[in-house]
């Protein structure tokens, strides 16, 4: 039997019992949950501070173990990368499990937890030199990095041109003295872990972290490397029923994802918060940044969401990583992480390396137009919400970002404007997020226009549609929709992946949140209005794409199940085509062309066409075109597969795409629509935190 890092887990959770609701670790050792030390210093939803110039790009990526970066980051660090954006990889734990590196045919040997810890920071050279484009067996400059607090860490560095990368290794045992591991340290404001010195390592420093030490840390990090697109892992997975047909493997507790990840999350969530806040009060304005979260054993439990192209140059990293004991590599503990050698990724049933899933779905730049036709975005930049705007209509030039506050707000917001002009944002807040026994809550949050074109009012927080803390973790991305008579509908994903839904009435009132029930979705709402004015809602399903809307316009959105849907492998894009019918495309499992799928509202048939030549991978996102002179067409957004934004008409049958030129780097999700010029626009965030925009 192999035994991988994440099998072997498995035997540390002995005398840890999880929350039947939750995915925290309610055992362990040490004294009870006290207040902090320290007061937490956060982003303050009110602080409206410009922002610093726009700075040379940097990612910044945090993980729980060695490889998750891999497995659930890439292809998105692989095309910053590419794309010469210099990167930092801090890696939390020491990866070392039970110790054991053995493949079948290997003889046993004793397990050896700094062996196995520093075969995989082998294992990450290897991977990380070949995505840098060198041999996987260059030598990398080994050093130790002073953090500050007595905190030293191992950091590893190597270049390749304008390709740069360095690897911090922060080497907290993954179990530590009186059986702590990160969930407890996260929960606990008096536990302690340590760190454990791997084999050969040039840091032999063992430190002490609590849970303020390691949000110090992290926070200083982030100080010390400026990054303007920072990844994380999934401070608040999902739920997940554990019975035969979706075994626990390596869940923890009642969420689908590994007991290391969501605290190591949460760590980076609060550090970043911190950052925001200290550097605000310090230097006079918050820092630039962009933030993507990833999803982890998720990937296990939906359809998969990649094609083979992009899988199998995941899997060239991910067998880098994995290596081989017959690899001569220079280490004498190991080259690489044996588990994951081969193609025994490939052939794992769970399939991680088979999806990339934001956490956070929705544009990082949602776009619109002011009455004067100037294009705006709206994001999420240093935690804050942010307005761009064009200078001039139709000039591509962007003026400052204007700090709308709001924050910690998760990484995209929805916008609308209603029907008498006036433009709504909604957002995600992580209205509290302190761990060591205090609150972790979460709350949608909207942002009104007083008059079209005109100041904004001040935020107003719209609760959430669970009543319990753990479960408000769980809900989704906002998105909204206004209608002709006034009204504002607001979705979510609940906690249960079901859709939940208040409206804003047109005299400004909002509803109580009301269940709208259905089948289980994934994240990632899509909204539309179809030609009697009547609200559409589709969710990506396990089976098919489900689907919402109103018998006629006024009346309550219900589950309105439609047939001849196939599969989806991926979120669908919708909008009302130049027939007047409605237009719903995606791609099914693991394909690599989209197909759109054309219906009647009220009627059970469905017209399927494939986009042929439109290969490519991830969210797609649909718009309807007035072309002058001709018949208004559907045109399609996604991205190609070599990570390119691409669009295509969706009404010209086998035409070639549009691929956007080398500068429109995307960073998240990128959007399209049309300006005041009647133009069609791409909207995206680039890897320097600055918007752009490509008039194909």
């Amino acid at each position: 039997m192999v035994i991988s890092r994440r099998t072997a887990l498995a035997g540390l959770a002995a005398g840890t019992v999880a929350l039947a609701a939750g995915c925290s670790d309610s055992g362990g050792g040490g004294k009870g949950a006290k207040a902090s030390p320290s007061p937490i210093r956060a982003v303050d939803p009110h602080s409206t501070q410009s922002f610093a110039g726009v700075k040379n790009p940097l990612l910044l990526q945090v993980m729980a173990h060695p490889d998750d970066d891999l497995f659930f980051m890439n292809p998105d660090a692989q095309h910053l990368v590419d794309a010469g954006v210099p990167v930092v990889s801090v890696y939390v734990t020491a990866g070392e499990a039970v110790g054991q590196n053995w493949i079948e045919g290997m003889p046993k040997a004793k397990p050896d937890k700094a062996a196995y810890s520093s075969a995989r920071h082998q294992g990450l050279r290897q991977a990380y030199a070949q995505m840098l484009g060198l041999d996987k067996f260059t030598g990398w400059k080994k050093s130790v990095l002073d953090l500050g607090g007595g905190i030293k860490a191992e950091t590893n560095e190597l270049a390749n041109g304008n390709r740069r990368a360095r690897l911090v290794f922060l080497n907290i045992a993954m179990l530590s003295e009186h059986d702590m591991r990160l969930p407890l340290l996260w929960e606990r404001a008096d536990g302690e872990m340590q760190s454990m010195v791997a084999k050969d390592s040039p840091c032999t420093t063992v430190c002490t972290y609590t849970h303020t030490a390691l949000v110090d840390t992290l926070a200083g990090i982030m100080d010390q490397y400026r990054p303007t697109v920072v990844h994380t892992m999934d401070p608040d997975p999902d739920y997940q029923v554990h019975d035969a047909t979706h075994p626990k493997d390596n869940d923890y507790g009642a969420c689908s994802d590994h007991r290391d990840h969501t605290p190591t999350a949460l760590f980076t969530w609060k550090a970043m918060s911190q950052w925001v806040a200290d550097a605000t009060k310090r230097d006079g304005h918050p820092p630039r940044f962009v933030t993507t979260s990833f999803r982890g054993y998720y990937n296990q439990r939906w359809p998969h969401n990649l094609p083979p192209e992009v899988v199998e140059a995941k899997h060239r990293l991910v067998e880098a990583y994995g290596g081989d004991p017959k690899w001569n590599c220079d280490n004498a503990a190991g080259c690489g992480d044996y588990g994951q050698g081969g193609d025994r990724p490939m052939k794992n049933r769970k399939g991680w390396i088979r999806s990339t899933h934001y956490r956070y779905e929705g544009a990082t730049a949602a776009p619109g137009t002011d009455k004067g036709g100037r294009l705006e975005a709206y994001g999420v930049l240093g935690l804050q919400a942010v307005r761009w705007q064009e200078s001039s209509a139709g000039s591509g030039r962007w003026g400052d970002p204007q700090n709308l506050g709001g924050g910690p707000l998760a990484p995209a917001l929805a916008t609308v404007t209603d029907a008498a002009g006036r433009r709504l944002l909604f957002g995600l807040r992580f209205s509290a997020l302190a761990g060591q026994g205090k609150p972790d809550t979460r709350e949608i949050v909207v942002l009104e226009q007083k008059t079209p074109d005109g100041d904004f009012k001040d935020w107003q927080k719209l609760g959430n549609p669970e009543h319990k803390p753990d479960r408000g973790r769980r809900v989704g991305m906002p998105a909204a929709i206004a209608t002709p008579d006034g009204r504002v509908h607001l979705f979510v994903r609940n906690a249960g992946k079901g859709v939940s839904s208040r409206v804003r009435e047109s005299d400004g009132k909002w509803g109580k949140w009301q269940s709208l029930h259905g089948q289980e979705i994934q994240d990632g709402l899509t909204v539309a209005l179809d030609a009697d004015k009547r609200v559409h809602v589709f969710g990506t399903g396990r089976d098919t794409v489900h689907h919402w809307s109103q018998e006629k316009p006024g009346d309550p959105v219900r589950a309105m199940p439609l047939k001849g849907l196939p599969q989806p492998g991926g979120l669908p894009g919708a909008t009302l085509g130049p027939d007047g019918r409605l237009a719903v495309v995606y791609r099914t499992p693991e394909a690599v062309q989209p197909s759109v799928y054309r219906f009647k509202p009220g009627s059970d048939e469905v017209d399927t066409s494939e986009l042929k030549s439109f290969d490519g991978y991830g969210p797609l996102d649909a718009h309807t075109l007035a072309v002058r002179g001709g018949n208004d067409t559907v045109m399609v957004l996604g991205r190609a597969i070599s990570g390119k934004v691409q669009v295509v008409d969706a009404g010209s049958g086998d035409a070639s795409p549009s691929v956007s030129p080398d500068p429109y780097v995307a960073v998240g999700t990128p959007a399209v629509l049309t300006d005041g010029g009647h133009q069609l626009c791409v909207v995206g965030l680039a890897p320097d935190a600055a918007p752009w925009v490509w008039r194909p």
